[in-house]
């Protein structure tokens, strides 16, 4: 990822189920890429979120009810939290809470000491006008539209408009309500609980029952359409919401999603939530973005004139609903384990569905990646190079390699193995290596050395 997501604007826990609290689980410290972003000392089981927005003048009121598990002896809760005002912070007594915010770090005193194992539930009250959250990428978080809001977040803007703990081993559950003015429509994760119109004014409230990282919740407002699109592979309901103009392009650009679910269920295992939605803005962007449950993509995205590149970026961000939101990443060092899956799923989409094969995509950009500087660890590429391409083409190489070395038997068996063993947890690169011995009934530490880290391409098995 590079660069604001608006084109044109300038750049503004353990594994398997929760882990038992006091155990120690999640509390490594925070991922060196980004040392300034994350907490210990706690999990956070709920984050209840009521946003009132104005679109116009760019202001948002918020409460947010943070549920949390110490996990060893605190006298203070850290979230992080960007730029916007708070007001009070409240304990889940009524007590109001001395706290520090500064430096996109709000610190919150409790009143006595709390043991590991103890829950402490606060309520922090804050507002002002969200704008995205700067880094090396380019703005992150909430952003402006035209008319409407895009929040994108990945992988360090969730402080744009929340209090968290942004780290992405911390997975919790939600509840988000967000009131705007009647003519907009949201689009939040989860399921729709219920809009109520009040006035002028609707209040539209979504419930995320499955844990989620902190970089992929998200707020979408727009002046929307919202349109059932056809098929429900494995019953899964697909929806797109967009502009009035813009559905019927987007409907057709989407034609063939129902067909990529169904290849990815029995490629990878069933659909992991209860439905996906697809949003398009208004707005031209310069790259689609995934969130749990949902993808955003701008109507440049859409275009049937080849510009769109949709045959490509569509089951990319399908396909990141298995790998980046259900399997998440602990440590941001393995974001291969998102971006090269969701890369050779664009192959195997293709390979499916009667283009290219993927041996015929692995050669061509094997050519390619080759001509380039040979100096990035596929497990360790640094934050400079997150999102660099080669991340996500040598990740989708280094799977395409181990599927000849397997066969397709065995190399499905272990993606389908992969995504249910640690269905909505967090994963490492070497769970993923000691799966694949387990899977292959042999040690594959050589095979991913190579492909993993060193810098050198390897060459393709044949």
């Amino acid at each position: 990822m590079s660069g604001d997501l608006v084109a044109g604007t300038p750049a503004g826990a353990g594994t398997g189920a929760r882990a038992g609290i006091g155990d120690g689980a999640r509390q490594a410290s925070p991922a060196p890429y980004f040392p300034r972003r994350g907490n210990a000392g706690y999990v956070v089981e709920h984050y209840e979120l009521t946003l009132d927005y104005r679109v116009g003048s760019n202001r948002l009121s918020g409460v947010a009810v943070v549920t949390v598990w110490a996990t060893s002896a605190l006298s203070s809760l850290v979230f992080d939290f960007a730029d916007l005002r708070v007001d009070r912070v409240i304990l889940q007594d009524g007590r109001r809470l001395r706290f520090e915010h500064r430096k996109e770090k709000l610190k919150v005193v409790l009143p006595a000491a709390v043991a590991a194992g103890e829950q402490v539930v606060v309520e922090v009250v804050y507002r002002g006008a969200p704008r995205p959250t700067s880094s090396r990428y380019g703005g992150l978080g909430w952003e402006q539209l035209a008319d409407g809001v895009l929040v994108a977040s990945q992988p360090t803007g969730a402080p744009s408009w929340f209090p968290c703990n942004d780290r992405p081993d911390d997975k919790a559950t939600y509840r988000i309500q967000v009131t705007t003015a009647s003519q907009y429509r949201v689009v939040a994760n989860g399921r729709l609980a219920g809009v109520a119109h009040s006035g002028s004014s609707s209040t539209w409230t979504f419930v995320q029952d499955v844990p989620m990282a902190t970089y992929l919740a998200t707020v979408q407002i727009g002046h929307y359409q919202r349109a059932e699109l056809p098929g429900t592979a494995g019953g899964v309901p697909l929806a797109v919401v967009a502009p009035a103009r813009r559905m019927a392009a987007a409907t057709e650009a989407l034609a063939a999603q129902d067909a990529m679910m169904a290849l990815f269920g029995r490629l990878f295992g069933p659909y992991p939530f209860n439905a996906y939605t697809v949003v398009v803005t208004e707005d031209r962007l310069e790259i689609p973005v995934e969130a749990q449950g949902v993808s955003m993509f701008g109507s440049n995205h859409m275009e049937g004139d080849g510009e769109g590149d949709g045959e490509r970026l569509i089951p990319h961000e399908l396909a990141h609903q298995w790998f980046g939101n259900s399997l998440t990443l602990g440590d941001w060092r393995d974001i291969w384990l998102h971006e090269g899956f969701a890369c050779y799923a664009e192959w195997l989409w293709s390979e499916g569905s009667g283009g290219r094969s993927a041996a015929e995509h692995a050669r061509m950009w094997h050519g390619r990646l080759a001509r380039l500087p040979q100096d990035l660890l596929l497990a360790d590429p640094g934050a400079a190079d997150l999102f660099d391409d080669r991340v996500y083409k040598r990740g989708a190489l280094t799977l395409h390699a181990l599927r000849v070395t397997l066969g397709d038997e065995l190399f499905f068996g272990v993606l389908r193995e992969w995504t249910a063993r640690f269905r909505h947890s967090t994963v490492s690169t070497a769970e993923f290596v000691e799966l694949v011995s387990s899977v292959a009934g042999r040690d594959m530490s050589e095979f991913f050395d190579g492909w993993l880290y060193v810098g050198a391409l390897p060459a393709l098995p044949r």
